[in-house]
């Protein structure tokens, strides 16, 4: 046995069904790299994995400090999973600021590899530290390895001849490199990828690669690390699987929508995080008939994806929720010319500037609402980065077929995130049909009427502008039933806004999936978006317990689902949880009159599986009313000692 802190541990190689692991470091340690490649690896070995990036929204934090943290954390499993891990079971931290701003979410027993030549007397000052935390008895409950990474590192990367300044800079690969014996990674995937990232400069590819040969290497030959871990390959469906964030198949999923439609794709936008990657991504797929253009702001990128949307192409728009609020306008215009358009809404936390890298649920009531008049949308929204390919082509698909504007509501959660994603057979993917209004024929007489209806969808018939004999008007005036004259008269006004609201109500969606597999349960746990996950994993956790609760998870929010009344009422507790003050919960319980209860979070971070396990007690046993008024105490209290600098 290896004792190490008071917490012991055997020797030999441990097999694991699972393990979270998080990196953690200032903003220019490299902590996202490290935890991609990591990522990488396990995706290639066959684990099941997901994975949560956190980072400051400054470009350059402040060094050393604790809003400068940086973080990645991944869970690892041989099982199908559903979330990035609660509780980190391994922290690297590579120093005092890392170790601070993490400490409080490790469990007893868990492991924590600390970087000591950065555990200095300024560094540990500059975060609150009266003393050093390695020294002295404060990490008791947990089994700390104390590793000189920068000094190993500079020691190592020196047959390379980089700089000091360099050096120490592929500290980050030394971590790696140890972390990738521990749980038997294989080398050669990450060399050649650093050798490839750094081809340029290739002594600077050199120093990395020997700064994670002599992680590993440390790893193999110190007597500190006296066990390895096994987590097998898990079982998952056949198929051929990469990994992806949820940024990035959006991106693929509206390329996929351009090639099945037979349309070129416009993406007009304005960089925004956490929406910018969207962009960075689709500039690569020329290729694919996609056009991007960076405009000088919000309104100029969604005017522009307008404009190319009446010119037959896949107009598509990206940002966050400020962003969302400036395009507000030109979705109204959308609306009244009845145009497709796919808004992608990465969601931040807000209001105003907010919280640009952290992740929340509060853009719901504004996709809605968020526009002048009687303006309905469609609201689709993806439950994980690999759904986000399939909700992509929903909602062109949408856009396409009932000519309306779609917003797709992601969020900084989904975004940033990534898992395993099967990629589906182009020959599974169904086509799109733009079905653009053809020329008429000689012999075909009479006036195109370009707000005629289909009777099924009730879209409008869409021409593309120098068709002849298709000439029309177009605008944001309102329009005359049939003929899309201006019209002023109000029961014109009446019958196209309430035409308009009947399309949109009209859209065919998927019933509601209601996962209970007793068929009694009392509770219903109801989502959407990235609430999935840990509500999933919540009620897994529940029903080993023997609690009987079921869950359902919306990806259609504008229109709901037919059954959606039905399933709510079968269910005695129906229960909300969602990242925004109860938004989806205020929304269920004024068109179906249930006592949806909503359980909110507005944290700038997501559900954790075991904070919704204690809601699911909570509102079985009846207490989830206290349980709400001890979180609002709590709310007010922290709230009472900062203001009153700690006093009460």
């Amino acid at each position: 046995m290896v004792s190490n802190q008071g917490v012991e541990r055997p020797t030999g190689v441990e097999k694991l069904e699972q393990v979270v692991i998080r990196f953690a470091g200032d903003s220019g340690d490299g902590m996202q790299l490290t935890g991609d490649r990591f990522t990488h690896e396990a995706a290639a070995f066959g684990n099941d994995l997901a994975t949560q990036p956190n980072f400051p929204a400054e470009i350059r934090a402040p060094q050393g400090t604790l809003p400068g943290v940086s973080s990645f954390q991944i869970q690892i499993a041989d099982y199908d999973i559903l979330t990035a891990g609660d509780q980190p079971d391994v922290l690297v931290a590579m120093n005092p600021a890392a170790l601070k701003a993490n400490i409080d979410e490790m469990p007893r027993g868990a492991t924590i590899i600390v970087n000591t030549d950065e555990f200095t007397k300024r560094t540990l000052t500059k975060v609150g530290y009266s003393g050093d935390p390695l020294a002295d008895d404060s990490l008791g409950d947990f089994v700390v390895h104390r590793v000189p990474m920068t000094s190993l590192t500079l020691g190592a990367t020196e047959p390379a001849g980089v700089g000091k300044k360099d050096g120490q800079r592929a500290k980050n690969m030394f971590a790696l490199g140890l972390l990738s014996w521990m749980y038997g990674r294989p080398l050669g995937g990450t060399e050649t990828f650093m050798r490839e990232k750094f081809a340029a400069k290739p002594e600077i590819g050199e120093a990395n690669v020997l700064a994670f040969r002599a992680g590993w290497n440390y790893g193999e030959t110190t007597e500190a690390f006296a066990t390895t871990y096994e987590v097998a390959p898990a079982a998952l469906a056949p198929g051929t699987y990469r990994q992806i964030t949820g940024n990035t198949a959006l991106a693929y999923g509206v390329v996929a929508a351009g090639q099945l439609s037979g349309l070129e794709v416009f993406l007009g936008t304005y960089p925004i995080t956490p929406a910018s990657d969207i962009l960075h991504e689709l500039s690569k797929h020329k290729n694919f008939g996609v056009t991007t253009f960076q405009a000088e702001d919000e309104i100029a990128g969604i005017g522009a994806a307008l404009g190319a949307s009446l010119g037959g192409a896949l107009g598509v728009t990206s940002t966050s929720g400020p962003g969302l609020a400036l395009k507000s306008e030109t979705i109204g215009l959308a609306v009244m010319t009845e145009l497709p358009l796919v808004i992608i809404d990465v969601q931040r936390g807000g209001p105003s500037t907010g919280l640009p890298t952290k992740t929340e649920q509060a853009d719901l009531l504004q996709a809605l609402y968020g526009r002048n008049g009687e303006s309905p949308v469609a609201v689709v929204a993806p439950r994980s980065p690999a759904d986000c390919f399939a909700a992509a082509l929903d909602a062109a698909r949408i856009a396409l077929t009932y000519r309306t504007p779609v917003l797709l509501l992601s969020d900084g959660s989904i975004a940033n995130g990534s898992e395993p994603w099967s990629i589906p057979s182009v020959s599974d993917l169904e086509p799109i049909d733009p079905a653009f209004e053809p020329a008429p024929g000689e012999d075909e007489a009479g006036e195109f009427r370009p707000y005629a209806r289909d009777p099924e969808t009730l879209a409008r018939p869409m021409a593309l502008p120098g068709t002849a004999g298709l000439a029309h008007r177009i605008g944001g005036l309102e329009k005359s039933d049939g003929s899309g004259n201006i019209s002023y008269d109000p029961a014109n006004h009446e019958l196209m806004v309430r035409l308009r609201q009947a399309k949109i109500d009209g859209i065919t969606v998927p019933d509601l999936e209601v996962d209970d597999p007793t068929g009694d349960a009392e509770l219903l746990m109801i989502g959407w978006g990235s609430s999935f996950g840990p509500i999933g994993e919540a009620c897994r956790r529940a029903r080993r317990r023997g609690v009987a609760v079921a869950q359902a998870h919306l990806r259609h929010l504008n229109p709901l689902p037919a059954n959606t009344g039905a399933v709510l009422g079968r269910y005695r507790v129906v229960v909300a949880p969602e990242m925004n003050g109860g938004q989806l919960a205020t929304l269920l319980r004024a068109k179906y009159l249930v006592d949806v209860r909503p359980w909110t979070k507005v944290a700038g971070t997501a559900f954790s599986a075991q904070e919704l396990v204690g809601v699911i007690d909570a509102a079985l046993d009846g207490s989830i009313a206290e349980l709400e008024q001890d979180k609002a105490f709590l709310a007010r209290s922290r709230a009472t000692y900062r203001t009153t600098g700690g006093t009460r």
